[in-house]
């Protein structure tokens, strides 16, 4: 008879044979292995101030009323319709500088305090993720790198002078995944439509001084969506023609702040009375292309000093570029394909205008989570309409291979499609 005890095996004779002997003692060592492991996985999780999934707790929501009155998917309108569930994490210096433990619980408001620091400085960021129900399977539901979203969501944080940016991203995905399989009658089927996840981290810090919060809140809803635009995958009209401006070196357009998107309202609904879809953003002197609405841009044109066909974004270097998941998924695959030019380079207004007027402008879509691709067919520049074909052949297959991978139609790079 084998007893265990803590960190010891007692062996029950001094008649066990060398056959019980040889086996408490790999016990003895799986035990000292586990006890190791455990201690290391602590001593892991303070110091990235963890957000621990096997702390999660779930309470379900008992009333089907919200379900029950959800509009059809074809009715859906982006960002309305909240589903069941939430999930909060709360930190709080007093505690240490730890994160508390991860809640799944019912769908409610949030009760704040007026003085709380982000409803007067700003002080949230918020990220964009899909959950998407596989066309291959309908039993696999799928996260679509959500590892970039975690790296981005540390690095808005961070700007924000907010702690607790140190967790664990892989902590965080697990507790979302949680939530997303709990929600799962939520996620409509079919190509367009996917459960959309926003993880949002706001300062509770009751405090109306400014200084770096004390207390926060991470929580994320989510929400069934169709397509982002009513036209579905149909080219948009741009104006370039505003005298705002977006974002600037050393300023936060790297980051996912809602500083960075509450003042393009007003530009975004002038150019919507002129009969414009987006903003087109320019920054300085030489008009140089920096984002679309709030989408990354993407330009393919033959370019003019190598003869060339290049696929042209804005470079991340300036710190003016949201690091959208899309755009990297969309660089990662023109790449891959190694068929033409593919350049993170400042491109300007002046360049696409003559690039067009030579007839070597051959297509430009925006892309990002809401959106996914979306081709553009005209932009206004100085009072004139620069006509763009749309949809181009390249835009096309863009569309084609990302949602292929986020519906599971077919495989992706390593680690792209993440099964909750």
């Amino acid at each position: 008879m084998t007893l265990l005890t803590t960190g010891s095996v007692r062996l029950a004779s001094k008649t066990t044979s060398n056959t019980t002997r040889k086996y408490s003692a790999q016990l003895l060592q799986k035990s000292l292995q586990q006890q190791q492991q455990q201690k290391q996985k602590h001593l892991f999780h303070n110091h990235k101030r963890c957000i621990s999934y096997s702390a999660l707790t779930i309470e379900k929501t008992t009333d089907e009323t919200r379900f029950q009155n959800k509009p059809p998917k074809e009715e859906l309108q982006f960002g309305i319709t909240l589903s069941d569930h939430m999930l909060t994490v709360e930190w709080h210096r007093e505690n240490g500088g730890n994160w508390e433990d991860p809640k799944i619980v019912p769908t409610q408001d949030l009760r704040l305090s007026p003085a709380a620091s982000a409803l007067h400085y700003g002080l949230e960021c918020f990220e964009g993720m899909k959950a998407y129900r596989s066309l291959s399977n309908k039993d696999d539901l799928l996260l679509f790198r959500p590892d970039l979203n975690m790296a981005r969501m540390k690095n808005s944080m961070e700007r924000l002078s907010m702690p607790g940016n140190d967790f664990d991203s892989s902590e965080l995905i697990s507790c979302i995944s949680e939530l997303v399989k709990l929600d799962e009658r939520w996620i409509p089927e079919g190509e367009g439509y996917s459960l959309y996840l926003r993880p949002v981290v706001i300062s509770t810090h009751p405090f109306i001084g400014l200084a770096a919060p004390e207390n926060l809140l991470l929580y994320v809803v989510t929400c069934p969506v169709g397509p982002y635009y009513k036209s579905g995958f149909s080219p948009i009209r741009l104006t370039a023609d505003s005298k705002d401006v977006r974002a600037w070196p050393g300023g936060t357009g790297d980051c996912k702040v809602g500083g960075n998107y509450g003042p393009t309202m007003k530009a975004a609904a002038e150019a919507g009375e002129r009969g414009y879809s987006q903003v087109l953003w320019l920054f300085g002197e030489e008009d140089s292309i920096t984002e679309v609405g709030s989408m990354n841009v993407f330009f393919y044109l033959q370019n003019k000093e190598t003869g060339r066909n290049e696929l042209v974004t804005a470079p991340l270097s300036r710190g003016d570029i949201l690091p959208g998941v899309t755009r990297a998924s969309i660089l990662d695959l023109a790449r891959s394909w190694g068929e033409f030019d593919v350049s993170e380079r400042t491109a300007t207004m002046p360049e696409i205008q003559q690039a067009a007027e030579e007839g070597r402008l051959i297509e430009a879509f925006g892309a990002g989570t809401a959106a996914v691709v979306t081709p553009i067919e005209c932009i206004q520049y100085k009072g004139e309409d620069i006509e763009i074909k749309a949809t181009g052949e390249l835009t096309q297959r863009v569309w084609d291979e990302l949602t292929a991978i986020q519906y599971g139609k077919m495989d992706g790079p390593e680690g792209w499609s993440v099964k909750v």
